[in-house]
């Protein structure tokens, strides 16, 4: 039905992000005639790189995107944030839907389509380039999107994985600063 995230909504609690990204009217046919029922699909973050996904079902729009909250924010995950961007190149799968996410120099902005948009938002990316590829489908955009975001690390979770220092990772790595340094030379 809507696919547009509906805006920044700080939670009263904890100060949480929260974007209705998907509402769904289901009609289900009876005797009487038809019977209508939603399903919200929400993210839910801090803007400080926690984020999470849920959805939900009920009778009423609001009752179901309650419960989408409810259930966004008992599965948040961290996920990196390298000075506002992705620390390096990921790309998602869930289902038909992949999702490419690719850093980008300060001032480019999010850009993405509204589903992998609010989720980002949400994580507190600000300059990201993104790729929607396959299915269009919210529900697979989005769950291909967190499994991008669950691929990334930063450089001190690679250096504590490969057991070196993090300086020896910062020589080699650095995607970001490599699309900073070519964005500043232009300019």
């Amino acid at each position: 039905m809507n696919t547009k995230p509906r805006g920044r909504k700080p939670a009263e609690d904890s100060q949480l992000i929260e974007k209705t990204i998907h509402i769904n009217r289901v009609a289900k046919v009876v005797k009487g005639g038809r019977r209508f029922s939603y399903a919200a699909l929400v993210v839910v973050g801090n803007g400080q790189g926690r984020v999470g996904i849920g959805s939900g079902k009920a009778n009423e729009v609001p009752e179901a995107v309650r419960k989408a909250t409810e259930r966004a924010k008992s599965s948040m995950t961290d996920v990196p944030v390298l000075d506002g961007t992705v620390p390096h190149i990921s790309l998602g799968h869930f289902g038909a839907g992949r999702v490419l996410l690719r850093p980008a120099s300060p001032g480019t902005g999010v850009i993405a389509g509204p589903a992998v948009r609010a989720m980002l938002d949400a994580a507190g990316y600000h300059n990201v380039l993104t790729k929607s590829l396959g299915s269009s489908n919210p529900h697979n955009v989005v769950r291909a999107t967190l499994a991008a975001l669950a691929q990334l690390e930063s450089p001190e979770m690679v250096a504590a994985r490969r057991g070196i220092s993090i300086d020896a990772v910062n020589e080699n790595h650095n995607v970001g600063m490599k699309v900073w340094a070519q964005a500043q030379s232009h300019s």
